[in-house]
């Protein structure tokens, strides 16, 4: 029989794998993130198509973590800290898996403009939209890999910052289509993408909540207020 040393080695050598299958889908849903919005601003195809095909691996990254998560609860029977990690990482995934749908939905918009000409005024509020959507996603995965309840709690406050993007983005585009009916086409795609890049943010700050639950075995919804009130006190 193998000794107790052994079996516990081996059930936190799975924690650790788990751990980092998170952070290889992560790193996977960035890269595509990233790309997809660069194949929108300079309407690349090529790069695009490629979005689309590597969202295959993140699906399978994220059946993947599921079958690990399944499997330590069914023969490993954690609690505690190492529960919430087991928990958490099935939400995670799901979120990540989310995130790379978002990506190659961008992607395949991307493939819409040809001879289409978008105004330098929309390239930029995109790749602006991107930059907050991406820098979201990265600290929401920094928080949940360091259990970081501080940056879980920034990631949850920054929300606002794409969301406000998005409501701008989506008014200068309606104006733009009123302006001239031919615009529309290429307005309808551009507020899918901006709307893609909102949910981005939205996923990330389920993860952020995930971040701060392994953290502190707390809801950070229901933590929110006080620690705004804590701020406001001298």
């Amino acid at each position: 029989m193998p000794n107790n040393e052994h079996i516990v080695s081996s059930y936190e050598d799975e924690l650790t794998e788990l751990a980092r299958a998170i952070s290889e889908m992560g790193g996977l849903v960035e890269k595509a993130l990233a790309n997809a919005v660069d194949a929108l601003v300079r309407t690349d195809e090529e790069l695009a198509m490629a979005v689309v095909v590597a969202d295959k691996k993140i699906d399978a990254m994220q059946h993947l973590i599921d079958e690990k998560s399944v499997s330590i609860i069914a023969r490993r029977q954690p609690v505690a800290s190492d529960l919430r990690l087991v928990i958490a990482s099935i939400h995670v995934a799901n979120d990540l898996e989310r995130i790379g749908d978002m990506a190659k939905s961008t992607a395949r918009r991307a493939t819409q403009f040809e001879g289409v000409t978008m105004s330098t005024q929309f390239k930029n509020g995109l790749r602006h939209m991107g930059e907050l959507a991406q820098r979201q996603v990265k600290l929401a995965l920094d928080a949940f890999a360091a259990k970081d309840k501080d940056t879980a709690v920034e990631v949850f406050e920054r929300d606002t910052d794409v969301d406000a993007l998005y409501v701008s983005l989506f008014r200068e585009l309606l104006t733009y289509m009123m302006e001239d009916p031919r615009n529309i086409t290429m307005c309808t795609h551009l507020l899918f993408c901006g709307k893609n890049l909102e949910r981005v943010g939205d996923h990330s700050t389920n993860i952020a909540e995930q971040a701060y639950f392994l953290a502190t075995g707390k809801s950070l919804i229901s933590d929110i207020e006080d620690l705004r009130r804590e701020k406001l006190q001298p």
